[in-house]
């Protein structure tokens, strides 16, 4: 569904030139056609609400700046070149930041711009202990939580 999304939106995003909507298809080889075909078709099997969220996004992306629109294709690329376990695990950590308190994103934020600007070694040691955090059973991470926040009441 994702991919789906994002296709359609790097798609509508290659419309934006100057060309005519005839031009752009008539540039396009039969596989990228049927290819085009294809994606239509399962975005109009889509709910409705689901139509309009991807439309949003895709109005959302016509508007950015061209860097803006460059750093989401490279996103997007960078993407799809993970492993499907690795593209499979950011869709779950997406679904459990899109639960978190409005608060809780901004702590998250903060930290992350924090971990951009620190040291390599830092940032090494920061993704060992993310690594050892996925390895924890739920029960362990709970643990983890409670004594993290000891340590902050202190």
């Amino acid at each position: 569904m994702k991919r789906l999304a994002l296709s359609l939106l790097l798609a509508v995003a290659a419309s934006a030139s100057a060309q005519t909507a005839e031009d752009r298809w008539n540039q396009l080889s039969e596989a990228q056609r049927t290819e085009l075909r294809a994606k239509w078709k399962e975005f109009k099997a889509l709910p409705p609400e689901e139509q309009e969220r991807i439309r949003a996004n895709a109005e959302r992306f016509r508007k950015l700046p061209p860097e803006d629109k460059e750093r989401v294709r490279e996103n997007v690329r960078a993407f799809r070149a993970l492993p499907k376990e690795e593209r499979q695990e950011l869709r779950e950590r997406w679904k459990e930041l899109k639960k978190m308190d409005p608060d809780e994103r901004q702590e998250l934020r903060q930290r992350m711009r924090a971990y951009l600007k620190s040291h390599p070694e830092q940032r090494e040691q920061l993704r060992e202990n993310l690594r050892r955090w996925r390895r924890m059973s739920p029960e362990q991470r709970q643990e983890m939580r409670e004594r993290i926040r000891e340590r902050r009441r202190r």
